[in-house]
């Protein structure tokens, strides 16, 4: 809720406080637009106390609901209607359907999403078109104007609770601002159209993709920020991949088996698997935790290593498979992370879209690894810094993403100035250790206060007398098994790449496989949950 006592004059004492944080000057540019938002605020703030009710206090139509069944399908069926200007109708479709998805229960959010859109529909649009010299200017505002709208609603929080006094209007107004759902995927795609518009402004080929008509062109953004499988949880689709696939589509190009196996494996994982897991691995809960044993505690984050796998990877599949049920094509975004030997393999296969778009957009432009070793470590280091914070607005996510910096400067660092040699037992011995430690990073996001993790590790060094709590353990070794023989499975496969009888053989079995899935989803589902990467 906005407080009704925010005013500038409450500001303004704040501000003149003693107390106030060093780096708010009187007269400084902080100031001022701080004093113009509360002002604002101050102004309108009854409507807005309505809007924020209204707007922000339900969730997004879930992909594992019935109505999100029955939007696809109708969707579907208007979309392959033989008309006239097929081109032009199915784009109109998607559109509608991907605005009524993202608004099914609060229409006051498509608001939102319309505003992020306009911005990069006009900057991009000013870059191609507009005049030559203001070719830079129009790409920094618009990157600018994307990161204003994710840092103001994602962190203001963060920058309440830790510089302000929480007692105070303005630190409470901004400690309740909502997270729009989907706000860190959609800002991303954004910032990719803004900033592969202005590195291909000369390229004759791309600049075909932002047509001369400003109406045809904010349908075409419109539809890449907004297209409804992969808005609120991606994948990160960058405008060079997705912008040259807008054309007309038909029903006879539909790859219905790559359609089929994504989406039966994208709902057993999500459905069977870490909607039951999250059942079982709920004893990670501050203070739950503190009476389990240490042998039970263990067992349990390892669970939610493959629940939160199973969780954001089926989506990602569900993702994929809706996309080529409409002829569109999204980046794989996990390709069996859990095999990974090294952290720089684990960001290869895990969340790649996101890695990507990291490296592309950030660690490179930030020099990446072209001025030397100290630059490129430090580099680093910021990239996963900030890619922990993409995560979420505690510091704890930037703990998590140092963590995994750390671990890939220790790793450069070792594989640069040591020759090890490498054996079968040394490669499964890294890949335990890859996989224990990014368990353990897992933690940060279980168990976002630091003072709970803290108790964590206490219960797991005092507890070790303590009898295994065998129902859920039990339940979580046999959901979590699933997703072991599915890495297991990759990894025979492309071992017997050259044994032709052991691919006929898991070519033969896969049917099988796929129907014991279907069967499981209708069996065997858990109670109905949000996708673990909505709140990111």
């Amino acid at each position: 809720m906005v407080s009704s006592g925010v005013s500038l004059l409450s500001l303004r004492g704040y501000l003149n406080h003693k107390k106030a944080p060093f780096f708010i000057a009187k007269k400084g540019a902080f100031c001022l637009w701080l004093k113009l938002v509360v002002t604002i605020v101050d102004h309108f703030k009854e409507s807005f106390t309505f809007a924020y009710q209204f707007t922000f206090t339900a969730y997004p139509m879930l992909f594992n609901s019935y109505s999100f069944v029955l939007l696809v399908l109708l969707t579907f069926g208007l979309y392959y209607l033989p008309v006239r200007t097929r081109a032009a109708w199915q784009l109109s479709i998607l559109i509608l359907s991907s605005l009524f998805f993202y608004g099914y229960y609060q229409p006051l959010l498509v608001l939102l999403l319309l505003g992020s859109v306009t911005i990069n529909i006009i900057s991009s649009y000013l870059i191609i078109h507009g005049a030559a010299y203001c070719h830079l200017l129009h790409s920094v505002w618009g990157v600018v104007a994307n990161l204003s709208i994710l840092i103001f609603f994602k962190y203001s929080s963060l920058f309440a609770h830790t510089f302000l006094p929480v007692q105070s209007e303005i630190g409470s107004f901004l400690l309740n601002l909502p997270l729009p759902i989907g706000i860190s995927f959609f800002t991303f795609q954004g910032i990719s159209l803004i900033v592969d518009t202005y590195r291909n402004r000369n390229n004759a080929a791309y600049r075909q993709l932002i047509p001369k008509s400003i109406v045809e062109h904010s349908k075409r953004v419109l539809f890449f920020k907004a297209f409804f499988p992969q808005l609120v949880s991606g994948p990160i689709v960058k405008a060079h991949f997705f912008l040259p696939q807008i054309e007309e589509k038909f029903l006879h190009s539909i790859r219905w088996e790559y359609v089929f196996k994504n989406l039966t494996l994208g709902y057993f994982f999500k459905m069977v698997i870490a909607d039951n897991l999250k059942d079982h691995t709920s004893i990670i809960t501050y203070p739950y935790f503190e009476a389990e044993s240490t042998l039970t505690l263990l067992i349990a984050l390892f669970g939610y290593s493959m629940q939160i796998f199973a969780d954001f990877a089926g989506y990602s599949l569900i993702a994929l498979g809706l996309a080529a049920l409409f002829g569109y094509q999204f980046p794989i975004n996990f390709n069996f992370p859990y095999i990974s030997t090294s952290f720089s393999e684990f960001w290869r296969r895990w969340h790649i879209s996101l890695s990507s778009f990291l490296r592309e957009y950030l660690y490179i432009p930030l020099g990446g690894n072209r001025k030397g070793e100290a630059r490129t470590c430090l580099n680093l280091f910021l990239t996963m810094v900030l890619g922990g914070l993409w995560h979420g607005a505690a510091w704890s996510y930037a703990v998590w993403g140092a963590f995994h910096g750390l671990a890939l400067l220790l790793e450069r660092y070792i594989t640069t100035h040591l020759k090890i040699r490498e054996t079968r037992i040394s490669q499964i011995f890294k890949g335990g250790l890859v996989f224990s430690l990014v368990t353990l990073g897992w933690l940060l996001f279980k168990l976002p206060e630091f003072s709970h993790v803290v108790a964590f590790f206490k219960a797991l060094t005092t507890n070790y007398n303590r009898p295994l709590n065998t129902l859920p353990v039990a339940l979580i070794l046999l959901f979590s098994m699933p997703v072991i023989a599915y890495h297991i499975w990759y990894v025979w496969g492309e071992q017997s790449m050259e044994r032709i009888w052991v691919q006929k053989r898991l070519l033969q079995v896969e049917p099988y496989v796929l129907g014991c899935m279907l069967f499981m989803i209708i069996t065997n589902s858990g109670s109905s949950t949000d996708f673990i990467y909505f709140q990111f």
